[in-house]
């Protein structure tokens, strides 16, 4: 009676896929649903960011080559390649090309957000300029509210199976009964405590969040555009900002300590906190699982940067 870890389920996935000596599984193209590309789209939509950051979100997937087949694809029984996390890879390319295009440093996007708003203030032709002071505002109101529901929801969990297990049949009409009466009493102080019952479940659905452009109060900002932050380089559109900061210099290693990055809040900017905890709360996992692929698609990105070493010697001549 206790809710699953991420790690424990993705594991026991992996070690019952090896020990029933299954083969590789369908190749991972552009078009099936758990490519970076589609889902990276998928948790746009949902975390309400701009459209327009899907082509940065591609751009990184192609460079760092975790968009190919051969990468994505599971090989059970495999122990030379790496297991793909796929909501993890798409949540964390995201929050990289959020750092790449904002920083996160508590300091640089609190400007961007002040000059997009003066422009949206005084000009009024085109898409508004995105604003992340007013996106943090509408998606922290949205994310307290949705977490105060599911932490009531599993609060008033009910540990039971809805069809109940009947061991022999003289039983089935007691437990049935007895049922009944559970249901009954649970209506009556439903009733008396004012909370409504909804008439039946609810449709599945894979967005937790919903953002309609149709809205008038201005809390959709799929159509906002990044203009205010973009510069065209050499044909290309490239970053105002060309600073990045790393989340760690140097990666640990997995199968010593259990992470390749170590993830403490307070070693953190608030901002970039902030975005690891609504992606963390969309796949229910911890932050420090985004975090860690965070830190492997730095790397990456940035691999012939951190390892470049000096053609010269830099010491004193003798």
């Amino acid at each position: 009676q206790s809710w699953p870890v991420y790690e424990e389920v993705y594991n026991k996935m992996l070690e019952l896929a090896a020990f029933l000596d299954l083969p590789r599984f369908p190749d991972i193209t552009e078009s099936c649903f758990l490519h970076p590309d589609m889902l990276c789209m998928k948790y746009l939509m949902e975390a309400n960011l701009p459209d327009e950051l899907h082509n940065w979100t591609c751009r990184v997937v192609k460079k760092i080559s975790v968009g190919e087949a051969d990468f994505l694809t599971l090989v059970p029984g495999n122990k030379s390649t790496r297991k793909v996390k796929y909501d993890v890879l798409a949540a964390a390319v995201i929050v990289v090309v959020l750092k790449l295009l904002f920083l996160l440093d508590d300091h640089y996007e609190w400007l961007l957000s002040d000059f997009a708003e003066e422009r949206n203030k005084n000009n009024k032709e085109g898409g508004p300029y995105f604003e992340f002071k007013k996106w943090y505002k509408v998606i922290k109101c949205s994310l307290d509210v949705e977490q105060n529901k599911l932490d009531e929801e599993r609060a008033k969990y009910l540990w039971r199976c809805e069809k109940p297990l009947f061991y022999s049949a003289d039983k089935k009409s007691k437990v049935l009964k007895r049922r009944q009466m559970v249901v009954n009493l649970q209506n009556q102080f439903g009733k008396l405590s004012g909370s409504v019952q909804p008439a039946e479940k609810p449709n599945p659905s894979s967005f937790q969040l919903s953002w309609s452009e149709e809205n008038t109060d201005g809390s959709c900002f799929h159509g906002h555009s990044l203009k205010g932050i973009l510069q065209e380089k050499c044909g290309l559109l490239t970053a105002m900002n060309p600073d990045y900061w790393l989340c760690t210099v140097k990666l640990c290693t997995e199968k010593l300590c259990g992470h390749l990055a170590h993830y403490r809040e307070v070693d953190f900017p608030e901002s970039y906190h902030f975005v690891l905890r609504l992606f963390s709360f969309l796949l229910r996992i911890q932050p420090s699982y985004i975090h860690d692929e965070v830190c492997v698609i730095e790397h990456k990105l940035f691999n012939k940067k951190l390892c470049k070493k000096p053609k010269y010697n830099t010491g004193l001549r003798k």
